[in-house]
């Protein structure tokens, strides 16, 4: 008789946060310290190249100790919306932007997707996916996508899209609008995006260049929105509730090649 042998669990980090007074701090200038050898070192919560070196302390940070909701959430709002439209969830190919180590990709798989596949800015992040979740994607792409190849876009098209999803990821610099617009470009006509973005960006009063992009986008006619729902997407350092709009909605026509700049919104 065989044993089968469980993995070994991730190694426990040892997190300080700092001080209350550092805590009024710009979202993405948050930081707080990783003790290593006995010596502090001090990381950004957006220092993600650095935290997906370090196996565990991604999910241990912002999944144990702040109790990030979002993707389960996104997953759930998506699968409802396809349940509304009378359409199979498991036939679904999706590109997951900035799928980092694969978390949102793991909760998209665990509902059947058909398939998977990742795409971030940084090496890194689809290290740490093959690392902690081998089996999720079916390929997973390293590329800046305000730039992308045309050798790139067609082996991107091979895929045939049909829903983008992107989470935590959206409105702090790490993936600006042209990035979600030409990731937009690779969804077919009629398929969906799920995504969330913070509360503040749907206020009118944000003029930041993603704020605008994402309000003219649910307000267009490229964009029927099937679920727009506030809710907690985590807790702050000191406890205080971070709240977010999870989005799902559906491609109605193909969006023009110059939306962004007939809207001021590149950026």
């Amino acid at each position: 008789m065989t044993m089968d042998i469980a993995p070994p669990l991730p190694k426990r980090h040892r997190i300080k946060f700092p001080p209350a007074d550092a805590h009024r701090l710009a979202q993405d200038e948050v930081f707080f310290h990783l003790v290593e050898d006995g010596e502090p070192v001090k990381l950004r919560f957006h220092d993600y190249a650095e935290i997906y070196k370090r196996p565990g302390l991604y999910e241990q940070l912002f999944y144990d100790r702040l109790k990030c909701s979002s993707p389960k959430k996104v997953g759930e709002l998506l699968q409802r919306a396809l349940q509304t439209a009378c359409e199979p969830f498991t036939e679904l190919r999706v590109l997951d932007l900035g799928a980092g180590n694969g978390i949102m990709g793991e909760e998209l798989k665990s509902r059947g997707v058909a398939r998977l596949v990742g795409a971030d800015l940084i090496p890194e992040a689809r290290e740490a996916a093959h690392r902690d979740r081998p089996e999720v994607y079916d390929d997973y792409y390293v590329e800046d996508f305000t730039q992308l190849s045309s050798e790139t876009r067609e082996r991107l098209g091979e895929w045939h899209f049909d829903c983008l999803t992107c989470v935590a990821a959206l409105g702090f610099g790490d993936i600006p609008p042209r990035a979600f617009f030409n990731a937009m470009k690779m969804i077919r006509t009629d398929g969906w995006l799920a995504f969330n973005i913070k509360s503040s960006f749907l206020d009118a009063s944000d003029q930041a260049g993603f704020s605008r992009f994402i309000r003219e986008l649910i307000f267009s006619e490229y964009l029927d929105v099937y679920h727009l729902e506030l809710y907690r997407h985590r807790l702050s350092m000191e406890g205080t509730q971070l709240f977010y709009y999870a989005l799902v909605g559906r491609m109605t026509s193909s969006i023009p090649d110059d939306f962004l700049v007939r809207h001021l919104i590149e950026g």
